[in-house]
């Protein structure tokens, strides 16, 4: 199996803008991580998510290129398409894209003008028709939401065929990612929670005559070098009333321990994120550097 580890800016802000996020970039891929993820938060302080991937795009060679995740419903599908198309062509094949629902909150959903009860049928319509600009010369479609005739954007990836990753954790959103995802991409889960998600996404898959790739299992592992955050604390507390340090391990050696327990159940696409914004990235990447070990090709 091979086991890649990325790194996510999370959705906290990056202080001193360009030139922090330049310094992380750089020692991400100095380091030889596999990724760099961008979260979005329409109405919060992180960059958005595909600036600041062409923005890494324009300092690195090698890391791939993912959103962990973009909120699809809200957007229009050929300017999404065309976005993507236009990243992974300028970086030479490396755009991971990924897509969820969004966050149940009522600010970003104003942000995005697409209520709750609505973003499940927007986002079945929206992924295949983005699928399909990204295939196709020309595209007609006649939908709920969109109208097509003869539509294209004018370019293609770079990959023959762009992987879309998909988030979210409930029962739906696990059904929806065995029906029309590539991967999955959960965040603030246990090994066991990730674990008892996969059955339900390969039986979906298998109920609509398809299969995701055993590599494609992957997982946002948030973790702290000192205290957790209050804010964080209750998010995990949210989730079922776990433990805090249940899905946020604390130091390095925890931290390594969560990413063995990820691998021995099969997720091998590891996302790392802090939960608090270091004070040297070049320090802080260096000694994560050592958890690269994981690293394999079969």
């Amino acid at each position: 199996m091979k086991v890649r580890i990325g790194y996510g800016i999370g959705t906290q802000a990056l202080a001193d803008g360009g030139g922090r996020f330049g310094e992380l970039i750089d020692a991400l891929e100095a380091r030889g991580f596999d990724s760099i993820w961008c979260s979005e938060r329409a109405t919060g302080p992180v960059p958005d998510p595909i600036t600041a991937l062409a923005f890494a795009a324009g300092r690195t060679k090698k890391m791939k290129l993912g959103t962990s995740v973009q909120v699809l419903p809200g957007r229009n599908p050929v300017l999404l398409a065309k976005q993507w198309a236009s990243l992974d062509r300028l970086s030479g094949g490396r755009a991971l894209p990924a897509f969820g629902l969004g966050v149940v909150e009522p600010i970003e959903q104003q942000a995005f003008g697409v209520t709750r009860e609505e973003r499940a049928p927007w986002f079945d319509e929206a992924l295949p028709l983005i699928r399909r600009l990204w295939e196709e010369e020309s595209v007609d479609h006649e939908g709920p939401r969109f109208h097509y005739e003869g539509v294209s954007i004018g370019t293609r990836p770079v990959q023959p065929r762009l992987d879309v990753w998909l988030g979210g954790r409930m029962p739906g959103e696990l059904r929806r990612v065995g029906r029309m995802g590539d991967g999955w991409l959960p965040s603030f889960c246990t090994p066991q929670q990730v674990a008892d998600g996969r059955v339900v996404v390969e039986e979906a898959a298998a109920a609509a005559g398809r299969a995701i790739d055993e590599e494609h299992f992957g997982a946002m592992v948030f973790y702290a070098r000192t205290d957790i955050p209050d804010r964080y604390a209750a998010l995990a507390n949210a989730r079922g009333g776990l433990d805090p340090k249940a899905v946020i391990p604390v130091g390095i050696p925890a931290l390594r321990a969560r990413l063995d327990e990820f691998v021995a159940v099969g997720f091998s696409k590891l996302v790392l994120v802090p939960v608090q914004e270091a004070e040297s990235w070049e320090s802080e990447v260096a000694e994560l550097a050592v958890l690269l070990d994981l690293q394999r090709s079969t």
